[in-house]
């Protein structure tokens, strides 16, 4: 793991006159990680990479970078270079010249600058494209060219803002697979900015989501998901129903578990709730199964009625009506679906065991 590129945001807000854009962002991110801000448009994750870069002003807080602070300091003398979602590449120059141009700007001889470039040109493998007008080239290879032109610099921390939004399904997947491995191959702090909740759990080591300027859960991708913090985590990422109720303590950790008078067919056992309410939790879409009520690993048990099915390739999106509960989704193996003929308007009963369920920490 790299010993430079720690970022830190400490008490950050953001203010566009009454407009509160940020509020008490506090955030680390270690040298070396591959760091995800997630969330809906307008939740404030571009916001929050154009204050690291210096594009934007701190209103409240300090960001730190390696121990220094530089809340106030000019982009140039950051070390943190941003890749913007345009490219934002010179039309009128080469790749070469264009991933060269910082250092000419700073008086890097011809031949040392454009040795530079060509080397990460190759890194990038545009090598080939060094003579090569932007307009000559696709969207991928843009993004290629401006990521060599963001590290020529030597940045401590590479800042990408929606940086694959623009480019189609399938090349899309190729450039995230070449990001994580530049990133890794250099051992540098990436914090990418994304609403894309497959781009953030593909790349990063560490997701950062976020709605209304504020951050909801920061954990690795696979404890997100598994174990979302907020309601609004659990809808956002997908996959996931959302529901509450009532749950009475009985002892020692055990708990009745009342849906508004459905009930199970065993008791719960949350040691961590710690006393008796009302609390939301969420059950992922593939931990629901169907025709359950003569299974018994299935703990709650909820008739419901078909009302739509998504062929999704591998697997059927089922999505059920359960009358007072909104509609639920299940994710079905492709062959099982097709095996148990399943059709709209068609009676049945879903089930999950109690390990299933997700329980929010009180608010």
């Amino acid at each position: 793991m790299s010993s430079i590129g720690k970022v830190e945001l400490s008490a950050v807000g953001k203010f566009y006159g009454p407009i509160e854009a940020l509020h008490d962002i506090e955030l680390t991110v270690e040298a070396g990680e591959y760091c995800c801000l997630l969330g809906p448009s307008g939740c404030g994750k571009s916001t929050a990479v154009r204050m690291i870069s210096g594009h934007e002003e701190v209103t409240t807080g300090d960001i730190l970078l390696d121990g220094r602070n530089i809340t106030d300091a000019p982009p140039a003398k950051r070390k943190t270079a941003l890749m913007f979602q345009s490219y934002a590449l010179f039309p009128h120059l080469s790749c070469l010249d264009n991933v060269a141009f910082s250092l000419k700007v700073a008086g890097v001889p011809k031949k040392s600058r454009r040795s530079q470039a060509m080397e990460l040109l190759e890194l990038v493998h545009m090598d080939e494209y060094a003579e090569a007008l932007p307009d000559q080239l696709s969207g991928g290879q843009q993004q290629r060219v401006a990521l060599a032109r963001a590290l020529i610099t030597k940045p401590s921390v590479i800042l990408l803002d929606e940086p694959l939004s623009a480019l189609d399904p399938f090349l899309r997947i190729q450039m995230r697979k070449e990001l994580k491995k530049i990133q890794k191959e250099l051992d540098m702090t990436f914090i990418h900015v994304t609403h894309s909740q497959e781009e953030a759990f593909a790349l990063a080591d560490k997701v950062v989501v976020m709605t209304k300027g504020t951050i909801q859960q920061i954990a690795s991708p696979r404890e997100v998901f598994e174990s979302p913090n907020t309601p609004f985590v659990a809808g956002f990422i997908g996959g996931h129903n959302i529901f509450s109720a009532d749950f009475s303590l009985l002892n020692e950790g055990k708990f009745a578990v009342d849906m508004g008078g459905i009930t199970p067919g065993r008791q719960c056992r949350y040691p961590e709730l710690g006393k008796s309410g009302n609390y939301g939790f969420s059950v992922r879409a593939d931990r629901i199964h169907l025709d359950a009520e003569n299974s018994e690993d299935m703990d709650m048990t909820l008739p419901a009625t078909i009302a739509l099915a998504e062929y999704q390739g591998s697997h059927v999106v089922v999505h059920c009506d359960a009358g007072t509960v909104e509609k639920i989704q299940i994710h079905i193996p492709d062959d099982r679906f097709f095996k148990l003929g399943l059709e709209p308007g068609q009676e049945v009963v879903l089930g999950w065991a109690c390990r299933d369920m997700n329980i929010f920490p009180p608010a």
